[in-house]
């Protein structure tokens, strides 16, 4: 078990150094500088001035070792576009961002699960091919095309969900407040990965229903919620984790569209303008992030199988 961490511990560092230099470069590479440079009234000498300053004249290994130095000593740079520290930026939009993404993540696989589940137990029924069309529907839609669609429908022709943010600006704090606020940024974030999920429950669930143990203990008279719950649904799980540990990746990237969409004040939309404003320290600061996000997702994720199912060895 400790050779298993030291490993994993080791390549998570070594992915994480990877990706860093890949995104450093790649957004270096593309054409254009921050916008703070791009200002009408800057002349040229002004231009070069503030690039030298910000150390943007110097090759790009020199600049991605002086970034990894300060990455070292706990410092994740200054913002190009705000003037602030990227650790205070993130810091502050990091909890918009978890609310809105575990919320998602929950809904996703409560609702997901459950209707896998009822999927496989009624195969082949109407009730089966409802949900296997509304999770066709769940993975093909745009989540820009359905945020818009909900914004019209629930906000300007009902009226009854606010359009935008993430709470009401000059109103007194409150969790109602919140949860309304929050009910169609989850809706868009849960809906492609609770089809997915759903799908892979089902699929997982049927493998599980014709196992030898099921019917052994039926025979026994095991009660069917029993069966269900502690034999089928346990041994089905794995795959649907491991599903779910995939999605956070996917749910990180699919927040940026949605707090677009929704004017939600997260990580997603901050790496949104971060990255139209050439704001280099903050797109490595999320990228960093979200990177050890991943990894430690993943790793958590492959320690869950001990608990799940004892046979599993991590070697």
């Amino acid at each position: 078990m400790a050779g298993y961490i030291t490993n994993r511990l080791v390549q998570s560092v070594v992915l994480i150094v990877f990706v860093s230099m890949l995104t450093f470069f790649l957004i270096h590479a593309a054409p254009g500088g921050p916008a703070v440079l791009l200002a009408p009234d800057m002349s040229k000498e002004q231009i070069e001035q503030a690039r030298k300053a910000l150390g943007l004249d110097d090759p790009l290994p020199v600049q991605y070792a002086r970034w990894a130095t300060l990455v070292i000593r706990g410092n994740l740079g200054t913002s190009f576009s705000q003037g602030l520290p990227v650790a205070e930026l993130l810091i502050r939009r990091l909890p918009e961002t978890l609310e809105l993404v575990l919320t998602g993540l929950a809904v996703a696989a409560i609702v997901g699960v459950a209707i896998g589940i009822v999927s496989a137990r009624k195969q082949y029924s109407w009730i089966d091919k409802l949900s296997t069309g509304f999770c066709f529907f769940g993975m093909s839609v745009p989540v820009f095309w359905l945020g818009l669609m909900l914004i019209i429908f629930f906000s300007i022709q009902l009226k009854i969900l606010p359009s935008a943010g993430s709470y009401t600006l000059g109103a007194p704090s409150s969790l109602v407040d919140r949860l309304v606020h929050l009910i169609m940024p989850a809706i868009v974030l849960a809906t492609a990965n609770l089809a997915v999920i759903a799908r892979y429950t089902r699929s997982s669930m049927l493998e599980v229903l014709n196992a030898d143990y099921l019917r052994t203990a039926r025979a026994k008279g095991v009660a069917e919620r029993v069966v269900m719950n502690r034999h089928a649904l346990r041994n089905a799980l794995i795959p649907i984790v491991t599903v779910v540990a995939l999605m956070v990746p996917r749910l990180v990237s699919g927040v940026a569209i949605t707090e677009s969409v929704f004017a939600w004040p997260g990580m997603g939309s901050l790496a949104v303008d971060s990255a139209v404003q050439r704001d280099y320290p903050v797109v490595m600061g999320i990228t960093l992030m979200v990177s050890v996000l991943v990894v430690v997702t993943n790793f958590l994720t492959d320690l869950s199988y001990l608990v799940l199912d004892p046979r599993v060895k991590l070697k």
